[in-house]
């Protein structure tokens, strides 16, 4: 959850810098320029993480889709987008950043019609997975086309101002998925993204500057093991909280995916050059870093799936009104985030990033605590603010403690491992959490629960999973040595 993904890349200006040092040639472009087309571009990718939550019981009354299939809505986006994430970058440097822009936005657009046309569920889900793919290959490549057309001096802004962009992203994301719902349908979300898409395309063929990095060799190989290893886990998570843990089907899911993986594993650590660089993972910081990352997100996105659905199908919000109760969590980032900077640079980011998830955790535990069919909104405001506070204190300093375990020279290879990493912490939230709630609870009536009883009674122990997934991450990051230790990557 690209994923990507809640302005990811925000901090990240030294890597965009050395990006940049290995443009051929560095071209100084027209910055206003360059800022509006990859902005808006950056804001429609990264707003569809968020945008669909509000939409999914339209969706699913429309569709008459089950939980397996909202799941594959949003895990279907933010899949493709952490697997292929590290690929267009690559396809980037190798045949030219502004080319593949092109070619990433023509492919999100047309994900966006799909998804708009979309006669049933699955035709949904195989949309989605092609927004996704066209996101992962233009997302990291707005951070290098601005830095290419900027000048050193005016870097730090123009980056800024990219990050800004992401994050309101992130916090409207609810609230305008639910406006357009309520206003017009659950089409009109994909809808929105195909002039915005049109009118981007011949811009940026005419108002971008192209350029060039080291042409790394694309591994073809370990781009198909990894992304049919993680689809084979994720499947077997969806469909065993569905039909049940030792149905066939879903076993062979997790023994072929774990399979893969290990062939992925084995395939990374041998080959010249890697998509995966395992050597990163010598150092303690950037293992733990990622892991406390990826754990944020299966915690963050696991939770917001069911949140949004629970103040509409529970307590009878509309659309639009359900995206504006979450602003708390959503908005409060964007004022937290900036002073959790200013204190890290005095305290560290260690403990602003551990205090942070500590946050969030209590709370996810306080919303679940509270949870019934009959809780007043004001009842879960403080748990909404404490999350919200939580992720702001949280997206601030991680970035530089990500850029802290590498070498200056891998600096953008490392964000982009961290945005993958984090984008499949946001799946594998969707599936864990889904198969708990699936097992203690669902959707619509049963034979002595009401609809509204029976969906809370999944979302409770959902939710308090993702409290204590949260806890996991905070330790997680306690653990980081005080002073990061780097490893040589070759």
């Amino acid at each position: 959850m690209t994923e990507s993904t809640l302005a990811a890349d925000a901090g990240t200006s030294r890597a965009a810098e050395t990006a940049t040092a290995d443009a051929e040639p560095a071209t100084i472009g027209h910055p206003i320029r360059t800022f509006i087309i990859v902005g808006t571009a950056m804001f429609m990718a990264q707003l569809d993480n968020l945008v669909v939550t509000s939409a999914l019981p339209s969706i699913q009354k429309a569709l008459h889709a089950g939980l397996s299939g909202l799941q594959w809505t949003i895990s279907a986006y933010t899949l493709t987008f952490a697997v292929f994430l590290l690929t267009g970058a690559t396809l980037g440097d190798r045949y030219g950043r502004k080319r593949l822009f092109g070619i990433g936005l023509t492919v999100f657009t047309l994900g966006s019609v799909g998804s708009a046309l979309a006669p049933n569920i699955g035709t949904l889900i195989a949309a989605r997975a092609l927004q996704g793919l066209g996101g992962a290959i233009m997302v990291p490549l707005t951070l290098t086309l601005l830095s290419a057309a900027v000048r050193p001096e005016r870097r730090g802004l123009a980056i800024g101002g990219w990050g800004a962009l992401a994050g309101v992203a992130v916090a409207l994301g609810p609230v305008i998925g639910g406006g357009i719902t309520e206003a017009a349908s659950w089409q009109w979300i994909f809808w929105v993204n195909v002039p915005l898409g049109i009118v981007l395309l011949p811009l940026s063929r005419f108002w971008l500057s192209e350029s060039r990095g080291p042409a790394r060799r694309l591994d073809v190989p370990g781009n198909v093991l990894v992304s049919l290893g993680l689809f084979g886990v994720v499947y077997g998570l969806i469909r065993g909280g569905q039909i049940g843990w030792t149905r066939p089907e879903v076993l062979a899911g997790f023994v072929l995916g774990a399979f893969l993986l290990a062939g992925f594993l084995a395939w990374e650590a041998r080959t010249e050059q890697p998509m995966l660089p395992l050597g990163l993972f010598r150092g303690r910081q950037f293992t733990l870093v990622n892991l406390a990352s990826m754990l944020m997100f299966f915690g963050m996105f696991g939770s917001v799936f069911f949140l949004i659905q629970l103040f509409q199908d529970v307590y009878g919000m509309s659309p639009l009104a359900a995206g504006v109760h979450a602003l708390p969590w959503t908005a409060i980032p964007m004022v937290a985030a900036p002073i959790a900077g200013a204190l890290s640079d005095r305290i560290g980011g260690r403990v602003i990033v551990g205090i942070g998830l500590l946050f969030q955790a209590a709370g996810l535990a306080l919303i679940a605590a509270v949870t019934t069919t009959t809780m007043p909104y004001s009842d879960v405001i403080p748990g909404l603010v404490l999350g919200g506070i939580g992720n702001g204190l949280f997206f601030a300093p991680i970035a530089n403690l990500v850029l802290g375990s590498v070498r200056r020279d891998q600096e953008g290879l490392a964000s982009g491992v961290n945005n993958a990493i984090r984008e499949f912490g946001g799946v594998l939230g969707v599936a864990v959490m889904g198969a708990i709630f699936a097992a203690r609870g669902g959707y619509g009536p049963t034979a002595t629960l009401s609809a509204q009883q029976h969906f809370v009674n999944g979302v409770i122990p959902a939710v308090y999973t993702g409290a204590v997934v949260l806890l996991v991450a905070s330790a997680t990051i306690w653990a980081l040595p005080r002073r990061a230790r780097i490893p040589s990557v070759s």
